[in-house]
Parts: C-alpha cells; sequence; structure tokens
C-alpha cells in the first residue's frame, strides 16, 4: 500500500533515471519530461554498473535532492551468472544513494516476487519468489531498504508490452511483429493460461504520479483483468489486421504460474483514483500503431 508524503503533486527539482536506455527507463523519463521535470538519463554510456567503481561513478553524478528511478537491470534473470551480475548492479545503486542524500527513491521491481496462487495477488501476498527472476527482484528490495534512509517506493508491474520493447517475449508484443510479418502464430499449449498485462504508458504515468506525490510504500502495477494467450494472439492479429494462422503445440513442461496470475487492484485505486489502465484491446492497438503506423 502507498502512503503519499505529498499532499498535493509537486515537481521534483530533478529526476534521476537509472537505465534509461530501457524499455521501462525510457518510458519512464520520457513521461516525467512531458510534465517538464528536468531528468537525468543514466545508461551504460554514463555508468557501468558492473565496474569495480559503478557507485563512485553513480555518486558523481547525483546531487543532494535528487528524485531517483532505479529501473536498471539485466532482464528477465534466467541463470545464476546473470543473478551475480544483477546483484553487483543492485548493489552499485544502493551504496551511491546510500553515500547521497536522494529526496525519494522508487524501485522498479516485478510481479515475479510474489509465490503462485489461486486468488488475485495484492500487495500483502506473501513474496516467495520460484524463479531466479523473482529471486533477483525481491533482493534488490530488501537491499534497497537496509541500505537507504530515504523514502521509498517499490512497484512491482505485472507483464508489460508496448512499441519498442527489445525482448520480443511470447506475449502481445512478438504476436503482434508475427502477425505485422505475416507469420504463423504458435502457443504454447493451447495458449489457455491467464495473464495480467500492463501497458508500458501505463507504468509510466503511475511513476509519475508516484513521484508528484512523493509516495512511499509497495504498489503492484496490474490491471486487475487477466487474458488468454490465445486471446491476446487474437488481439494482435486484430491490431495489424493480417488474418494469420493461430495454432498449439505440445507443452515442454508445467504451465507457467498454474495457468493463472490475477491481481487485486484495491490498492492503486485508493492511492490514485482518477487513473484507468488501457484496456487490453486498445493498448495493443496503440503500440501497434506506434510501432508500424496505421494498418
Amino acid at each position: 500500500m502507498l502512503r503519499h508524503l505529498n499532499a498535493t503533486s509537486e515537481r521534483p527539482a530533478r529526476a534521476v533515471v537509472i537505465g534509461a536506455g530501457g524499455f521501462v527507463g525510457n518510458a519512464i523519463a520520457s513521461r516525467l519530461e512531458r510534465d517538464g521535470i528536468e531528468v537525468l538519463r543514466i545508461t551504460r554510456r554514463e555508468v557501468d554498473l558492473l565496474a569495480a567503481d559503478a557507485s563512485e561513478q553513480l555518486g558523481r553524478l547525483l546531487a543532494p535532492g535528487d528524485t531517483v528511478i532505479a529501473a536498471a537491470a539485466i532482464a528477465p534473470c534466467k541463470n545464476p551468472e546473470m543473478l551475480c551480475d544483477n546483484m553487483s548492479l543492485a548493489l552499485a545503486i544502493a551504496r551511491a544513494l546510500a553515500a547521497g542524500a536522494p529526496a525519494h527513491v522508487v524501485n522498479i521491481s516485478s510481479d515475479a516476487v510474489y509465490v503462485d496462487a489461486p486468488v488475485p495477488l495484492t500487495e500483502s501476498s506473501l513474496a516467495a519468489p520460484e524463479t531466479l527472476h523473482g529471486v533477483m527482484h525481491l533482493a534488490r528490495e530488501l537491499m534497497l531498504k537496509a541500505a537507504l534512509s530515504a523514502p521509498l517506493a517499490i512497484l512491482r508491474p505485472s507483464l508489460l508490452y508496448g512499441a519498442g520493447d527489445p525482448h520480443n517475449g511470447y506475449g502481445p508484443n512478438r504476436f503482434r511483429r508475427l502477425a505485422n510479418r505475416g507469420e504463423p502464430i504458435v502457443l504454447f499449449g493451447d495458449g489457455e493460461e491467464r495473464r495480467d498485462h500492463v501497458l508500458i504508458e501505463d507504468l509510466a504515468e503511475l511513476v509519475a504520479r508516484v513521484v508528484a506525490r512523493r509516495s512511499v510504500g509497495i504498489l503492484n502495477i496490474a490491471t486487475g483483468e487477466t487474458a488468454s494467450f490465445r486471446d491476446l494472439a487474437a488481439m494482435a492479429t486484430a491490431a495489424a489486421r493480417k488474418h494469420v494462422p493461430i495454432t498449439g503445440s505440445p507443452r515442454q513442461g508445467p504451465m507457467p504460474h498454474n495457468g493463472y496470475r490475477p491481481f487485486a487492484t484495491d490498492s492503486c485505486r485508493a492511492a490514485f483514483p482518477d487513473f484507468a489502465y488501457t484496456p487490453l484491446a486498445a493498448g495493443i492497438m496503440q503500440a501497434q500503431r506506434a510501432e508500424f503506423g496505421p494498418a
């Protein structure tokens, strides 16, 4: 649950986005700049977060009173080596922030920290990750909590999609691109598992609101609606206006999250009652037009 330290929206002196070269960080930085906020974009060109002196490099770029958004990660975290690199990266960020005097820190985490459950997940649900990706994000959260005295907000988005996503993971982004090339969409199993998907612009909007209200605490970023991957494929082909085949395939392992990953949205509605998530079909169409232009 979030708590707002600012009674009304206030523009920070400066926002620093660590990881601004990535899909998430770039969207956040662009959204804050539209509010007229001075944004320092930190990418690998400015700081190599895996360098031995990374915390010192980063610390030299920070100023007292900065609002810092930590969006840098090597993701998805798939193996022990990537986990170790992510911990080194997170440690550099934590050390730099602990040595500085930020006014507010926003950490972009993941819903992967939660254990699977057959009921909608909330911010109070058990954080007991079963994947290295989830372990990485939970360890990062705990590291920042231990290192910082500054106000800290932790945002845990569900699956993100939108134009410009470089990962091309299984879901809306890959399906749109396959459809645009006129190629068939092959689902895992029959595509029956149901997940919550969030448009990247919605995440960026919520970060902007968290920054303006100087919010602290934990907030899940999820729409509260689930859709099957078969439905996602149909939405992607409709957005691309291409009638490509959508077929199933034999599964090579168990269905992720037991086939169902729902979220409750009470906390988001309480924190930002005038905010509404973009409906999935509309969001896929928006991403389609942003990436490929009108069909």
